[in-house]
């Protein structure tokens, strides 16, 4: 079946012929023509060629080689008749094509009456052996319709075995351009077909999920309260109604497998902070686990200051602690002493096992793969922990609905009450002195300042101006500021104390890689220099710029660019100036970039989709995931069947 749905990439018209002559009159189009070699030659000025020159009754073609095979001058010997297509140009030899297709022909022979298809080919398989195996495949394989009949004629799509026929041979007179874009009814029926498989393996996967125990952690106890009390703000009205769906998940006896969405700055943490509480109050311990140390101790700093005055025991586990502190703390959790667990990567160690995990955190879950994910998942002993996994990515809707559709989705849609808007602003590298006065002035009114660099080390293939230069470059243009550098190279403990620095107001001015692209808040910094921001992405900008903003001062960002700039590098940079609302960039993100950077390491690298696309065929992803639930619930023989013929074995992937 992989060969019956391994579908067309274009097509090529073979149906018609011209003459030689009037096929002259159609440069830059591909055009076929048909004649008789009159002359093959291997030349070597200017360089290794193969040159054959034809004829028919009106002109004479030449076709150049630059590549070639010997058997290919057999195959073109004087004499024989070829069938050749390409596109027709002026050279040097008057009309020629170069490496066009060719085949070899009788006076007699017949056209196709069809539009040839062309497929995607791995190195050194050719499309005759690509388009024998599949008519091959297509001779010995069950036909028969997965959907069944009153479906297909409710939702109007054609029957599989004429949409599949039909794309890999349409006819001569079918409409070219439906079939180029993809909108043909047998493109819309496999695209369907396609995102109906993976809706059925996610919303599947997710049934499987709720046969297996957890804990109930329904009480609201006394900590919990006493949290919400301490708290020195009220929750927004979004913050409690995605606290409400946690807090309905985790009181379960399945386990939670929940996304909880938010702009940056929206309030996540805090949402975390209150489930992490009521799993306490039910006797068990919660996990949280970052992607970075500093972030990790950002949320230890944050948490630990609510929780600890409440008698809540928080342990902090990283990969840079000496080896002692490390093994306190590990017995401190397989204890149970420890009810709070905050750290890195290190807390999925094989060494590390907990007492009674009841909730698993994973905050920036899209930059952790899916055995680490598992792999925290599974640290709970007698049941599955809940888990909650957190992003300040903001997923566009369709991609959510399509990659997340196993998950269940909270989304932060408002932004605390008192944060300013940010003005983005777009300066080029020419005015970086005007720039540094910029900052100077921020420094003087008593603001501190971000100053963002792509690269620690001198890259001459990307030019760059380093963290470390420009570092240099600022202390000395700006000597009564205190400057201070943190970058990725550098030991977690060194980028702690000059992140705590920054903090605490001790140093005006930080550059910086994109070390800080997540987690670090400090509310007097309001002023953001994004160096060669045309390098970045939409999505890391825009958390980039979301580290200022968070204090009741007016924040600025500026996105320093070096000219001229590319289609797509003005087209984000205006998206930065226009736009602060994360879920349109993020929108806009999935129609530049396609859903790559969204989605991680979530399908270890399994492209789902081959033909569907996400940007265009929104209405057939809403339509699949409704088609599925009703068939999960009303049809288990129709799902089992229609996921066998398009996932297969592939179905596994899509489990995690």
């Amino acid at each position: 079946m992989s060969l019956v749905l391994h579908l067309p990439m274009r097509y090529e018209d073979e149906t018609t012929l011209l003459t030689i002559r009037d096929a002259s009159h159609t440069y830059g189009q591909a055009v076929q023509v048909e004649g008789v070699v009159t002359d093959c030659d291997v030349q070597y000025r200017p360089r290794r060629q193969l040159i054959v020159k034809m004829t028919d009754d009106t002109d004479t073609l030449t076709l150049r080689f630059l590549n070639f095979y010997g058997s290919q001058a057999i195959q073109m010997a004087q004499g024989k008749r070829l069938r050749v297509r390409g596109e027709f140009r002026h050279g040097f030899l008057g009309n020629e094509m170069v490496h066009p297709t060719v085949k070899s022909v009788t006076s007699d022979s017949a056209l196709p009456e069809a539009l040839t298809p062309v497929y995607p080919a791995g190195e050194g398989i050719s499309q005759t052996i690509l388009r024998s195996a599949i008519a091959k495949a297509m001779a010995r394989i069950d036909w028969s319709d997965t959907l069944p009949q009153a479906l297909r004629e409710r939702l109007k799509l054609m029957p599989f075995e004429q949409s599949v026929r039909l794309l890999h041979n349409p006819p001569a007179d079918i409409d070219e351009h439906a079939l180029i874009e993809r909108s043909h009814p047998a493109w819309i029926r496999m695209k369907f077909d396609e995102l109906l498989a993976q809706q059925l393996s996610m919303k599947r996967a997710q049934l499987a999920r709720r046969q297996q125990g957890a804990p109930v952690l329904a009480k609201i106890g006394s900590l919990t309260t006493s949290l919400s009390a301490a708290l020195p703000f009220t929750l927004t009205a979004a913050q409690q109604r995605v606290l409400n769906e946690i807090r309905t998940d985790i009181a379960m006896p399945y386990p939670m497998q929940r996304l909880l969405q938010g702009d940056v700055g929206s309030g996540k943490t805090v949402v975390a902070a209150l489930a992490a509480a009521q799993a306490i109050d039910n006797g068990y311990q919660t996990a949280l686990m970052a992607p970075t140390e500093i972030l990790a101790e950002q949320h230890f700093r944050k948490i630990a200051g609510w929780m600890e005055p409440l008698g809540i025991q928080v342990a902090w586990l990283t990969g840079s602690l000496k080896k002692r502190e490390k093994e306190e703390a590990r017995a401190r959790i397989e204890s149970g002493e420890a009810q709070l667990i905050i750290g890195t990567h290190a807390l999925i160690q094989h060494d590390v096992e907990f007492a009674k995990l009841g909730l698993a955190i994973v905050d920036e879950q899209h930059r952790f793969g899916v055995a680490q994910r598992l792999t925290l998942r599974n640290k709970g002993l007698d049941s599955l922990p809940h888990q909650l996994m957190m992003s300040a990515t903001p997923i566009p809707r369709t991609l959510a609905m399509t990659y997340y559709a196993d998950l269940e989705v909270s989304v932060i849609d408002e932004l605390p009450p008192g944060r300013t808007p940010i003005v983005t602003r777009l300066i080029a590298q020419e005015r970086r002195n005007e720039v540094m006065e910029r900052v100077h002035a921020a420094a003087k009114e008593g603001r501190q300042t971000y100053w963002v660099c792509p690269l620690i080390e001198e890259s001459e293939a990307l030019q760059l101006q380093t963290a470390t230069d420009t570092h240099a470059m600022l202390t000395a243009a700006l000597p009564d500021l205190r400057v201070g550098l943190v970058h990725g190279r550098m030991k977690p403990a060194e980028k702690q104390a000059v992140m705590s620095e920054f903090a605490a107001g001790a140093i005006d001015l930080l550059v910086a890689t994109t070390v800080i692209e997540v987690g670090v808040d400090v509310p007097n910094a309001s002023l953001m220099v994004i160096e060669h921001a045309e390098r970045f992405g939409l999505s890391q900008l825009h958390q980039l710029r979301g580290r200022v903003g968070r204090g009741a001062a007016a924040s600025v960002c500026l996105l320093m660019y070096q000219g001229p700039l590319g289609s797509i590098a003005k087209q984000r940079l205006a998206i930065m100036r226009e736009l602060s609302d994360g879920f349109e960039i993020s929108r806009r993100d999935l129609e530049i970039r396609g859903p790559g950077e969204f989605l991680g390491a979530r399908q270890s690298g399994q492209a789902m989709l081959r033909f569907a696309d996400l940007e265009t065929d929104t209405w057939l992803v809403e339509t699949a995931r409704d088609i599925a639930q009703q068939l999960l619930h009303d049809d288990p023989a129709t799902v089992e069947a229609h996921l066998q013929r398009w996932l297969g074995a592939r179905e596994d992937y899509l489990k995690v």
